[in-house]
């Protein structure tokens, strides 16, 4: 890849992940069955051992489903970060509920703990962070804020495979914790989303939602949906499954050569206890990011991306649950990141080549 242009992300399927969608394909069994069942029981293990996973079409699915089966509904309300994909908030409004947006801390920009306390209302069903770019949020924090008030936690974790604090998995602190597998996510069964519960009372609502409300073939128990993952999906996401340690071991690998290297941008640090799996590796460049970002690539023929660049509270699907207010870590973060390379894919060259890039616009921008 050092010859060319090096992209923000790059998908990983091989020939093994070919394999094993033929094998499905013979088989004639391609609806949700043998290798959906085998992929969530591997999956759980993998991740969150001791609780049980429900594999669903995709991350967004998974979180609709996990907040129904936890009973969110029309009265309640759900403390989210803005600053995160549209499908955070996107999630609790399609429950009825009411997403309720709070600022970030500036470090690992996830759900600022005093910000969620002081949102906190009769009303309040649950607190759902993100664990942002594969960074676990904070969870000892939250998770204190949540028994005190006795409302529920739940977790975002659609791009933290892997991530843990404190040695408990990310997906393993709340009633459910939702791992997406979009293609540019750490590993990726092409689309799909697994929710992880502790509760088997919610593993059987979830398993009811995502196929039309019932377990038993025309016996319909509730009114739910079709969510569910084809087995050609979760064999190609049981392939990923024996790949993705490394593929992480790869990325902190990429991460650590960035740190140690990067001079004019503010690196991404780790709190004390944290597991970090870099879906990005995300600076924050404080002045002209946009024209930094533009350089990079027509200069120095690098790629990266902006994560995200309109908070959630600021787009027209989501503004009317968010009138008049003010976040100013989360407009601030998203005037300033920028996600560079770190995708298992880089060699040493090309990271010598993103690094020399950076340096050389942040001394000209300095």
């Amino acid at each position: 890849m050092s010859d060319g242009f090096i992209p923000a992300a790059k998908p990983l399927i091989g020939e093994d992940e070919r394999a094993a969608v033929d094998r499905v394909l013979a088989s004639g069994m391609v609806a949700q069955g043998p290798e959906v069942a085998a992929f969530e029981s591997e999956f759980a293990e993998h991740f969150t051992p001791g609780r049980e996973v429900v594999a669903v079409n995709s991350g967004t699915s998974g979180l609709h489903v996990g907040l129904l089966a936890a009973g969110v509904g029309p009265g309640d309300e759900v403390i989210v970060p803005s600053f995160t994909f549209a499908a955070t908030g996107n999630s609790v409004a399609l429950t009825g509920a009411v997403p309720v947006f709070v600022d970030i801390e500036p470090e690992q920009f996830s759900l600022d703990p005093v910000a969620v306390e002081a949102a906190i209302t009769p009303r309040t069903k649950g607190i759902m962070p993100v664990h942002l770019y594969g960074h676990p949020a904070h969870m000892r924090e939250l998770s204190a804020i949540a028994d005190k008030h006795g409302v529920l936690l739940f977790e975002d974790a659609a791009q933290a495979h892997g991530a843990a604090l404190d040695g408990t998995p990310v997906g393993a602190f709340g009633a459910f914790g939702m791992f997406s597998l979009y293609p540019t996510k750490n590993m990726t069964s092409g689309e799909g989303g697994m929710i992880s519960f502790g509760d088997p009372e919610l593993v059987r609502r979830a398993r009811l939602l995502r196929n039309q409300g019932m377990q038993t073939q025309y016996q319909n128990e509730l009114v739910g949906f079709n969510y569910r993952m084809t087995d050609i999906h979760a064999a190609i996401g049981r392939v990923q499954l024996g790949k993705v340690d490394a593929w992480t071991r790869q990325r902190q690998g990429n991460a650590a050569f960035l740190d140690a290297h990067l001079a004019g941008v503010v690196t991404p640090p780790v709190a004390e206890g944290a597991v970090h799996v870099y879906h990005q590796y995300t600076v924050r460049v404080p002045e002209d990011r946009d024209g930094f970002v533009q350089a990079l690539k027509e200069e120095y023929q690098v790629g990266s991306g902006v994560y995200y660049p309109v908070p959630n509270h600021r787009l027209p699907s989501l503004a009317a649950y968010a009138k008049d207010l003010e976040l100013p870590e989360t407009e601030r973060a998203a005037a300033e990141v920028v996600s560079l390379p770190v995708h298992p894919s880089l060699d040493e060259q090309d990271l010598e080549r993103i690094v020399s890039a950076v340096n050389a616009l942040a001394k000209a921008g300095a």
